[in-house]
């Protein structure tokens, strides 16, 4: 694999940070340059070698064969456009953001045939470059979403780059990834937020604690991340997101119904269809991750 020349990363923290290790760890660019709003993260990143040097903005996208964009979703909107603006005409741009049916319309209406959106489906309640990892994409999947103006060459690039960190790539409409993950990662989030609310009006920590199994402490795993980065979900991909919650609310009503009229048969029904469900997707991810 041919290195890349320079590597230019907006945003060094969990996500940013651990694709630079990985990259760094395959021998992947030649130099990553790191960008970010607070200078302590960026000296972290260079501490433990994340990133060879700290730029600007402006800067770092110049001369960079690749920009990637690993900031809250909230900012990439305004960010992908100061970057198309910055960047080399041959320069590739892609960014780690959740939703992508936004982005790909700024991309198309700004004419940007060198912007590949993508998504890695995976990450951590952490933040920040402490929290990086060389194998946190290893086996994951990234949903890469070109638009029908993104040049076939950049998405070549984008897919050697996650090939580098041992990513699995998909490839999908920005439509379609934005319906799935709605319910695949976006509704869980708000959930397991849900979840903890109600714990929060029954009782206090105190008394809850010694009632807690592994189970809930697994499922509350989540409601442990940034609020802020959410709510910024929620804002982007609300199209989708709102009639995934009112489906599941439906089902709830269904389960409410069953047990409130004693049909403990017709509940195992609903137990016993989704045990099954659970098994064949875990066998399908298993299998994606050989």
């Amino acid at each position: 694999m041919r290195a890349q020349r320079r590597l230019a990363i907006v945003g060094v923290g969990l996500m940013g940070g651990s694709l630079a290790a990985a990259l760094r760890e395959a021998g992947f660019a030649e130099r990553i340059v790191g960008v970010d709003a607070d200078p302590a993260a960026l000296e972290e990143a260079r501490s433990r070698g994340l990133i060879d040097e700290a730029r600007g903005l402006e800067a770092a996208v110049g001369d960079a064969d690749i920009v990637v964009l690993a900031t809250p979703l909230g900012t990439l909107p305004d960010l992908l456009a100061c970057v198309a603006r910055g960047a080399a005409p041959e320069a590739i741009i892609t960014d780690m953001g959740s939703a992508k049916g936004p982005l790909a319309a700024i991309g198309r209406d700004l004419g940007l045939a060198r912007y590949v959106p993508g998504h890695p489906m995976a990450g951590s309640e952490c933040s920040g470059p402490a929290s990086a990892r060389a194998d946190l994409f290893a086996g994951r999947s990234v949903i890469l979403t070109p638009t029908e103006i993104t040049a076939e060459d950049a998405v070549d690039s984008v897919r050697a780059m996650w090939a580098a960190a041992h990513a699995r790539v998909v490839l999908a409409d920005p439509t379609t990834h934005d319906r799935l993950v709605a319910y695949t990662s976006h509704l869980p989030h708000l959930l397991a937020f849900a979840c903890a609310e109600l714990l929060a009006a029954e009782e206090s920590p105190v008394v809850l604690a010694p009632f807690v199994g592994s189970g809930l402490k697994d499922f509350l795993r989540i409601a442990g991340s940034d609020p802020l980065m959410w709510r910024d979900v929620c804002a982007a991909n609300a199209t989708f997101l709102g009639p995934a919650l009112a489906a599941f609310a439906e089902h709830l009503a269904r389960l409410s119904d069953q047990l409130a009229r004693g049909d403990f048969e017709g509940l195992m029904g609903h137990f016993t269809n989704a045990r099954a469900f659970r098994a064949d997707l875990m066998r399908e991810i298993a299998n994606g991750e050989h």
